[in-house]
């Protein structure tokens, strides 16, 4: 991890995400955004785009199935997490390199749009009561009275 880029993006999905299980059962959801820098031209005194920005993202377990319910094509999302840089062969026998994003977190831009995010149970506590769910707010308190800012699994379960 002390070699990874970190990232933050905000762009628009050019797809619907796409969700799969890998053979242990683990979820990962892969989808595309497109950001798009925008300058102010004191010339013209218009705004401009910049050339876009398309990157493919990928998202681990619980987080993974949260997003293939939550998001779709066109949203404008905050993506943040790590870049990094894949080698493959075509079948032709060329190699090719391509950026994605491992994905830490992922939530709808609220600039213009609006949200109600709902928590996802998670399980027992460890008292044996299920947590309670929250409709809103950033940080959610469980029913035990502690923060749960979410996890960071760095690695991925295969």
């Amino acid at each position: 991890m002390a070699n990874d880029t970190p990232i933050t993006l905000i762009g628009n999905l050019v797809a619907e995400p796409e969700l799969r299980f890998v053979p242990n059962g683990a979820a990962v959801c892969n989808f595309r955004i497109a950001s798009t820098p925008r300058t102010f031209n004191r010339d013209t005194k218009q705004w401009e785009d910049g050339d876009a920005l398309f990157l493919t993202c990928n998202i681990w377990k619980q987080a993974a199935e949260n997003v293939a319910e939550s998001l779709s094509k066109g949203m404008r999302v905050i993506v943040n997490g790590r870049l990094k840089q894949r080698t493959y062969q075509t079948r032709e026998g060329e190699n090719r390199t391509v950026f994605e994003v491992k994905v830490d977190e992922v939530g709808p831009s609220l600039k213009y749009a609006t949200a109600q995010v709902a928590r996802t149970q998670t399980g027992q506590s460890n008292s044996g009561a299920p947590q309670q769910t929250q409709a809103s707010g950033w940080i959610a308190q469980d029913s035990r009275g502690e923060f749960d800012g979410g996890t960071n699994d760095d690695d991925p379960p295969f």
